[in-house]
């Protein structure tokens, strides 16, 4: 059903009055038919991520958070992720029972309805000014919330995040405080929002506008920047003092959602972006609310190896260092604005991923090889930032002239080299011999093409999309004790046919084509006494499933990957199909 809230006239009276006599402009406001602890719940979520309101934020950092009912304080690093917000209670950093000391006040909002679409899709001519843990001018330590009153409610919780932009050359970050408000009556059970919802950083998220849960007529969140004018709040942020979320809530389980400016004097509300601004967020709250209240589960969790913050900061720097120079020079016919963003992506967890598992302090990077490494430009990226390894691939791409360099990791000391991939445990079949015999042709394939797929223990593998290689990826890893990464793409069996992988035997999970696939080359991994660890990447691609084997539940002897490979289907006419494709041009993705 299309959204069509209610729009308000301009100099409607206010729905809340301000202790400072400041007037709170109601713009909008829509019925809803979610409770108080699904608003508290969605706006959680939405101020840890911003990006949801607009397009042009990474994330929030959560760099202080109070709750009432405890009277603790947390102030967390900028390094760490924004969902850390919710280990305040028992997990505090540090403890007071006194209001904490306000800054200038100035207060703002999030987003901008009509920001951008995807700009990671689009090049960054320089660095940004901000290096790659993004240092503020202060200490966290010292940030400190915005001070605001609001008559007849109570002041539950305070944060204070910063929004983190995705281009930190055209736009800065910005701290915002984040207040929560309420007017409750204790519930049957003695317990009220304030003292479940708010405390613990989330609602129960599953009232269903029900006359059982507590009532609570109004619950309020403000959000205010700190920021002296409008002038110097950056382009995501509209030029009003102040956006405030109102949840009011009766006793019958019927309720409204409206959105509040504090407009500037010399910047009037009449302005069409900022009225577009206000209908977008209080679309984007009615839209999560009532997806709650019907029961909506999220079923897609990113960052469960590395960090949010991590992973954006590296992308950023390697976006502003590589971007423009890779689209510039693009040899291939492929989209650039694809794939140079993808494998910045994929670089960028990769480092971050290394970092935790090699120490530099403790221990040495192993190498890397790439199987079925495309255009290179991974390989290029990853030996740029001074990572050791090499990539193969059974036809040379135009791209592999400037991505390839020296090295010693490699057989013949070049980071792209022409491979075919004919793993030790395979032979060509009694009927491939024969089929050869009939055609007159070679029983063996050149042994200066052919790689056996054992590698030295310890190299890191890297199967990117690389279709026939991916089911093949465990297999190997187990065999030559190296740790791997795979990202699946095209389906393929261990022939290297084309084929359609069983679906899944959960029947909780999707059964869609790729989602079959990703599940059948897990249970590969598992099979090969792998723990398969699953990560949902940040990269501009719909086949951005990662699976990670780096922990052995076992080790599996060769009898047993033998039985393995039988039993998910053989190799039979594998032989024949890599020769074919020696013969025929690469594909592109």
């Amino acid at each position: 059903m299309k959204f069509q809230p209610r729009e308000l006239p301009l100099g409607s009276p206010p729905f809340f009055e301000d202790e400072a006599n400041r007037t709170w402009v109601p713009l909008y406001s829509h019925a809803c038919s979610f409770g108080p602890g699904i608003f508290v719940d969605k706006m959680m979520n939405l101020i840890k991520n911003p990006n949801l309101n607009s397009s042009w934020l990474f994330r929030a950092d959560i760099l202080y958070d109070e709750a009432k009912t405890t009277g603790n304080t947390n102030s967390i690093g900028s390094s760490s992720s924004a969902t850390n917000a919710d280990g305040l209670i028992g997990n505090t950093a540090a403890s007071s029972n006194t209001k904490p000391a306000p800054v200038d006040a100035g207060v703002g909002a999030v987003a901008d309805a009509n920001a951008h679409a995807s700009p990671d899709a689009t090049v960054e001519d320089e660095a940004p000014k901000h290096h790659e843990t993004q240092s503020p001018s202060r200490t966290d330590s010292e940030v400190r919330p915005v001070a605001v009153e609001i008559r007849g409610m109570t002041l539950e919780r305070t944060l204070v995040r910063r929004l983190i932009p995705r281009n930190e050359r055209r736009d800065k970050p910005l701290e915002q405080t984040c207040a929560f408000f309420t007017t409750t009556k204790p519930a049957q059970d003695g317990h009220d929002i304030s003292s479940t919802a708010l405390a613990s950083g989330s609602g129960t998220g599953s009232e269903s506008g029900s006359r059982s849960e507590s009532p609570s007529p109004s619950t309020l969140v403000i959000y205010m920047p700190h920021s002296s004018s409008a002038d110097s709040l950056p382009f995501y942020h509209p030029k009003v003092q102040g956006i405030a979320h109102l949840h009011q809530w009766d006793e019958a389980g019927k309720g409204t959602i409206s959105i509040h400016f504090l407009p500037y004097p010399d910047h009037p509300l009449s302005d069409a972006r900022l009225q577009r601004t206000a209908y977008h967020l209080l679309e984007i709250i009615d839209k999560h609310g009532h997806g709650a209240a019907e029961g909506y589960i999220k079923r897609v969790n990113h960052d469960l190896v590395i960090p949010q913050d991590r992973f954006q900061n590296r992308y950023a720097l390697l976006k502003s260092k590589y971007a423009r120079q890779l689209v510039d020079s693009w040899a291939e016919k492929t989209d650039p604005s694809k794939h140079v963003f993808e494998d910045l992506g994929i670089a960028a967890f990769l480092i971050e991923l290394w970092s935790d598992m090699y120490p530099k302090e403790t221990a040495t990077f192993p190498g890397f090889v790439d199987i079925g490494c495309g255009n290179g430009l991974l390989v290029y990226l990853l030996t740029q930032e001074g990572y050791s390894g090499w990539g193969f691939d059974a036809r040379e791409r135009k791209s592999w002239a400037q991505y390839r360099t020296g090295g010693q990791a490699s057989p013949s000391g070049s980071s792209l080299e022409e491979r075919l991939l004919l793993p030790a445990m395979v032979s060509r079949s009694g009927q491939d011999q024969a089929n050869a015999d009939a055609n007159n042709e070679s029983s063996d394939i050149s042994d200066g093409v052919v790689h056996d797929g054992v590698f030295p223990p310890g190299t890191f593998i890297i199967s990117n999309h690389a279709d026939e290689l991916t089911p093949w990826t465990p297999i190997l890893a187990a065999c030559s004790r190296c740790p791997f990464i795979m990202i699946p793409c095209c389906s393929h069996n261990l022939t290297g046919d084309k084929f359609r992988a069983p679906p899944p035997q959960d029947k909780t999970k999707a059964k869609s084509t790729y989602a079959s696939l990703v599940d059948w080359v897990s249970r590969i991994a598992e099979d090969c006494g792998w723990k398969v660890e699953t990560e949902m990447l940040r990269i501009p691609s719909t086949r951005n499933t990662c699976l990670l084997g780096r922990t052995r539940t076992r080790e599996v002897p060769e009898a047993d990957i033998v039985a393995l490979i039988a039993k998910y289907g053989g190799t039979g006419g594998y032989y024949e199909n890599v020769a074919k494709l020696i013969k025929s041009g690469p594909r592109g993705h």
